[in-house]
């Protein structure tokens, strides 16, 4: 890993780091792609200018969202993980995350840097609950919010609207204490010989 490379964040896989101007192609490409767009809020086209200024006013949203890059070891940036309306009064927040390089789909990258994350937002900003709200046809990432802990909280009915239809939103929630059991778990399950 050079040695000027901007960490944040250090996994075994994965880092989390501040977004910046050289990865607007690559978040521009994402937001636009329709299979990686599918899981997300986003379903109008997303110009240049428009992710650039997205791109730009993420300082001005601090200290109530933060947005990194997730980058592997390697140095190859495949998404972007965000905690989101952070209320320090109640110590509360929301998270989304979008991995836009699909090859990276599915191999375990997306939790190590939830894992990170969910550890910066517990041990170091103090948090005591994290929601996150997830299409009910998203399995990837149920599963993988499942795996740090969240429960399934409850259901936005029809809330929705994909391909001609309405679907169904689960509401999933966090707290410190289960973060640590699921995080002890996953270290556990990453340490023991694969059968």
């Amino acid at each position: 890993m050079s040695e000027d490379r901007v960490v944040f964040l250090r996994g075994d896989r994965v880092i989390l780091r501040p977004l910046s101007k050289s990865d607007l192609p690559r978040l521009l490409r994402w937001i636009n792609d329709p299979e990686v767009r599918y899981y997300l809020e986003s379903f109008m086209p997303m110009s240049e200018t428009e992710e650039e200024k997205w791109l730009e006013n993420l300082d001005k949203r601090k200290p109530n969202d933060l947005v990194l890059a997730i980058e592997t070891t390697e140095g190859v940036h495949i998404g972007n993980m965000g905690l989101h309306r952070i209320n320090w009064r109640d110590r509360t927040a929301t998270t989304g995350a979008m991995i836009g390089e699909k090859e990276y789909w599915g191999k375990g990258l997306g939790t190590e840097a939830k894992m990170l994350f969910m550890d910066y937002a517990f041990n170091t900003l103090n948090l005591r609950r994290i929601t996150s709200q997830v299409l009910v046809f998203n399995c990837r990432s149920i599963a993988y919010s499942k795996k740090c802990g969240y429960v399934e909280e409850g259901i936005f009915r029809e809330h929705i609207w994909r391909n001609g239809e309405y679907h169904d939103l689960v509401n999933l929630a966090v707290f410190r204490d289960g973060f640590e059991k699921a995080r002890e778990e996953w270290q556990k399950k990453r340490k023991s010989p694969a059968e």
